[in-house]
């Protein structure tokens, strides 16, 4: 088991904190970055290119949309996996894996899933790490 370097892009404090608890606390993670904006994601990836395992974002953001952000990821190493977390999954599932997600999750109501995705990514071990 190795532990998953996670970037996490959510622009609600009390979610992100959240998010970060429930990470660390029940799978083999650690959040090493958080950003609330599509630009500052897009900053903190042209900088760290290789220096993640899991990216989970948000739709809706403050500034600019988590989508533009998968997007940006297109050209990700192969381990690298690209997660949405949002509250409008069935509405944005499709259009969120034809730009690229790796999977969709509900905020409210997979969050069980989501931690187990997780998880099992970290069982598997990073191929290229």
């Amino acid at each position: 088991v190795m532990t998953l370097r996670v970037f996490l892009i959510e622009d609600n404090p009390t979610i992100r904190d959240l998010l970060v608890g429930l990470l660390e606390d029940s799978t083999p993670c650690e959040v090493i970055a958080m950003a609330e904006s599509e630009e500052e994601a897009r900053r903190w990836l042209a900088r760290n290119g290789e220096g993640w395992d899991l990216l989970v974002a948000d739709l809706f953001l403050t500034e600019g949309s988590g989508m533009e952000v998968v997007k940006a990821c297109a050209d990700r190493m192969p381990h690298q996996r690209v997660v949405v977390l949002t509250n409008y999954a069935e509405a944005a599932n499709d259009r969120a894996l034809s730009q690229g997600a790796d999977a969709v999750f509900d905020k409210t109501g997979q969050f069980e899933d989501f931690l187990a995705y997780a998880s099992e990514l970290a069982e598997a071990g990073t191929p290229g790490r």
